[in-house]
């Protein structure tokens, strides 16, 4: 028990009620990203702070479709618990949930007292501590998340909304006949996440709404919020907001691209140095370095379901090989053209299924290893990243990605060995369980005839 934490308590449940607030929504991401929690009323909220919220260890190991994987600490411990603290710092008001103010958790080990294994906040929080005790630097992620929105279709199952060819890069109705975007982006204002601008994305349905940029914790904050404020508005429409990787096979697919800043002490831009190659500094230079030298293992983090690797391939505007480019989108890692305070790397390799929390927690990891071997990267991509023969290719299935996730020592030392087997452990299972599914592709290209 935290006795500063239950006194704060007893005056945020005052400013809650003053303000018509009576219940508290404690909310924190599991391992693939998606938000867990519960409802508190106010009157009780400085007990929950006091003795956290009780849950079973093994939301952290249960797939999309309500299945409990094996990991070692769940089923074969009892299905021990774990325990979620509110994060006060963290309240905001619901726009769309009336008297309803939400916080994320701290999820704690009661057993130990230390932040659970799989918790992916604290797994951040751990990477970020040690990059800066390593390097002084201070990371600055801005996030950019890409969904389709979907509606009933009456056949059943569901369509693309808005479906129509050509509306790449539009706002207003053209393609957004309801204007879902619009609504949607007043309402993400309310909330206070940092979103900015939105439209309109390359393919039907696709929507694309822009958030700012802050410190690395507070961005993976607000792009887990993101995700799971579009899903519940989109519900609320009638409709389904996905950001799987790629739902569609004649459409492209989703991203979850980063934009990757450092600062020192002082507040100013490390990556910027106008003597250095192409503006950039060595520190700079260093981080590209490291991530190039640890994508095939970060693919496991950004990009990781079976689906993500559809989303692959030339021609396809996402990224297929390990290279990095001046202002250009068909690498993996792209330096927008400001410099100064603006300079840069965008990180294009993640799609929009990603666990924010460990998209970011592998991507800093990597630019820490970067930054220790002083690592130089090659020369820049000229032209169009989509030749073989200039780069090495991705991983091109998860499990490949899984196996380089393992092979990567140093990236995974850095993550922790518990992290690291609880999350290869539930994503080997999802191999398994696609190589035992049958599906409507097969049924269509072999019933008829074989």
């Amino acid at each position: 028990m935290n006795p500063s934490a239950v006194a704060r308590a007893h005056e945020v449940v005052a400013e809650l009620k003053a303000r018509g607030v009576d219940v508290v929504r404690v909310a924190y991401p599991d391992l693939i990203g998606t938000d867990r929690g519960r409802d508190v009323l106010v009157d009780h909220l400085p007990s929950v702070c006091a003795h956290g919220l009780a849950f079973c260890r093994a939301v952290f190991h249960t797939t999309p479709r309500g299945e409990t994987v094996a990991v070692a600490g769940g089923m074969d411990a009892g299905l021990p618990d774990i325990c979620v603290y509110p994060d006060l710092d963290t309240l905001v008001d619901i726009p769309w949930e009336p008297g309803v103010a939400w916080c994320l958790g701290e999820t704690i080990d009661p057993a130990t007292g230390r932040p659970a294994g799989e918790a992916p906040r604290a797994l951040l929080r751990g990477v970020l501590a040690g990059l800066a005790q390593e390097s002084g630097l201070r990371p600055v992620i801005g996030p950019e998340l890409e969904y389709f929105l979907c509606e009933p279709d009456p056949a059943g199952g569901w369509r693309r909304y808005g479906d129509a060819p050509g509306n790449v890069y539009v706002a207003g109705r053209r393609g957004d006949p309801d204007g879902h975007l619009l609504r949607t982006l007043r309402t993400l204002g309310k909330l206070g996440i940092g979103a900015t601008t939105g439209n309109h994305e390359y393919c039907s349905g696709q929507f694309e709404i822009n958030l700012d940029h802050s410190d690395a914790l507070d961005a993976a904050d607000r792009a887990f919020r993101f995700k799971a404020s579009i899903k519940e508005l989109a519900r609320l429409e009638g409709r389904l907001a996905t950001f799987m990787a790629k739902p569609f096979a004649d459409e492209g697919g989703s991203g979850f691209h980063l934009h990757l800043s450092c600062v020192d002490a002082d507040g100013t831009n490390s990556f910027d140095d106008p003597a250095g190659p192409y503006g950039l500094s060595a520190a700079a230079h260093h981080a590209i370095a490291g991530i190039l030298a640890h994508a095939p293992a970060l693919a496991a983090l950004l990009n990781p379901t079976i689906n993500s690797y559809k989303r692959f391939g030339p021609d396809t505007l996402a990224p297929w090989l390990i290279d990095w480019g001046l202002d250009n989108r068909s690498a993996l890692v792209r330096i927008p053209p400001e410099r100064g305070a603006g300079a840069r790397l965008e990180i294009r390799l993640g799609d929009a299924s990603a666990n924010p929390y460990l998209a970011v927690a592998g991507l800093l990891a990597a630019v820490r290893l970067g930054l220790r071997d002083r690592a130089a990267p090659p020369a820049p991509l000229e032209g169009y990243g989509y030749d073989s023969t200039k780069a090495p290719i991705l991983p091109a299935t998860l499990s490949e990605a899984l196996d380089a996730f393992e092979a990567d020592k140093a990236l995974t030392e850095l993550l922790g060995a518990e992290f690291t087997d609880t999350f290869v452990t539930y994503k080997r299972d999802e191999v398994a369980r696609f190589h035992r599914h049958v599906t409507d592709w097969e049924f269509t290209e072999y019933a008829y005839h074989l």
